[in-house]
């Protein structure tokens, strides 16, 4: 039996020896198509049947919205919250910061009410009158923004709703989320194509000698082998990254999840990304002026500039709203404030700079994520698409299947 064997063996050396290494690229295969059908399609690419989707989306996009309320609330109860966040602004520094385009737009806004209500009045009004009216104005605009943003702050949850903004944005541009884990993860990924290989080649390895004893008369064990390569290494690959959970000695080699263990790491380069392309001054105050809670703000504007200029007007109030029509006075002071609303949100981005530095949400992104806890950590970036993992396993089951019903026609 022995010599049947080895002669066997002999005869058809280099196709047994082709077995592990095709064990080990149905591993690798399997595990480079499983990151892929994470990120891609960024889109459903299929078809429905019987009001059936038949198709597929990658797991990311498709739990975007999923993924950015889980962070968002992960980050919002571990890591940092809005009200710090503006706490960490000065009004005074923000209305001096913009106070340049501010006046601007105070002049140009002042021409333009004063020529639409009572244009024969401003037309005949001397040079330096108009001046001084005006500079009145621009006087008054840099404390109005900064009782605004007083307001803002002490109300914060009012007036911003971080959540949406998060959500909103990760939802709108799909790419970004796929960047944020493809960065976070680029050695993980690496990491998880290559043990395929290392598992695929191990399994292989006892697929031969299976082989050898039986002399090839169950070839169904190929298509058996090559489903069940890419099953475990992509179920094993998976715990992995985030198991065990703390540092364990095993066979005198000390293991721990790889995402957990680079930690530190990871949280820099998910700190980067949040504070460069998320949780930005810009996006902020674009959530803040056109965001979910809009509506809040623009009464907030509308009050604080009309009570501002019914305090100018002062005892000379009853004299103007004489003279323009109380109906009219009124509809003034709406359109100063909807010009005002319409200038903000460009002359803000003048604060960008300053605000990007106060605030400081990178640094203590990377300070207040690396203090988590391992359970905590994996919180961040595996329970929105652990539901979808068993379909990527499957996936991985099915090819090697597929690879090894190709390789009874290669072996037989």
């Amino acid at each position: 039996m022995f010599q049947e064997m080895l002669a066997d063996f002999q005869q058809n050396f280099w196709l047994y020896v082709s077995i592990p290494f095709i064990s080990g690229l149905i591993g690798y295969v399997t595990k480079v198509v499983a990151i892929q059908m994470m990120f891609a399609p960024l889109e459903f690419k299929g078809l429905k049947l019987f009001g059936l989707p038949l198709g597929w989306q990658g797991i990311v996009p498709r739990k975007a919205e999923k993924m950015a309320s889980i962070a968002v609330e992960l980050m919002t109860s571990k890591l940092i919250k809005p009200e710090e966040i503006f706490a960490r602004l000065d009004p005074k520094r923000i209305a001096k910061e913009i106070e340049k385009p501010l006046l601007s737009a105070a002049e140009e806004i002042t021409r333009e009410v004063a020529q639409q209500y009572q244009p024969g009045l401003w037309e005949g009004m001397p040079e330096f009158a108009r001046q001084r009216l005006i500079k009145r104005v621009q006087a008054k605009a840099p404390e109005i923004v900064e009782h605004i943003m007083s307001e803002v702050q002490k109300n914060v949850t009012v007036y911003f709703d971080i959540k949406h903004m998060v959500v909103s944005n990760l939802t709108k541009d799909k790419r970004l989320l796929n960047e944020i884990f493809k960065k976070v993860g680029k050695q993980e990924f690496k990491f998880f194509s290559n043990v395929g290989f290392i598992f695929g080649f191990g399994i292989g390895i006892i697929q031969m000698a299976c082989w050898i004893v039986t002399q090839g008369k169950y070839p169904w064990m190929l298509p058996l082998f090559g489903g069940f390569v890419g099953f475990f290494s992509d179920w094993m690959a998976l715990q992995m990254m985030f198991r065990p959970l703390y540092p364990k000695k095993i066979l005198g080699y000390t293991w721990q999840g790889l995402f957990i263990k680079r930690q530190n790491e990871v949280a820099a380069d998910y700190a980067a990304l949040i504070s460069k392309q998320l949780l930005t001054s810009r996006n902020m105050m674009e959530e803040l002026f056109t965001g979910s809670k809009a509506d809040k703000v623009i009464e907030l504007v509308s009050r604080h500039v009309k009570q501002e200029i019914d305090l100018q007007a002062g005892i000379v109030r009853p004299l103007v709203v004489y003279a323009i029509g109380g109906e009219k006075y009124q509809n003034l002071k709406a359109d100063v404030a909807k010009r005002i609303l319409a200038q903000l949100p460009d002359t803000m981005r003048y604060v960008e700079s300053y605000a990007e530095d106060a605030m400081n949400i990178r640094q203590t992104l990377i300070e207040r994520m690396q203090r988590l806890t391992p359970e905590e950590f994996e919180g961040m970036l595996r329970p929105a698409f652990k539901e979808d993992e068993w379909a990527l396993i499957v996936v991985g089951a099915v090819l090697g299947f597929m690879v090894g019903e190709m390789q009874i026609l290669f072996m037989l």
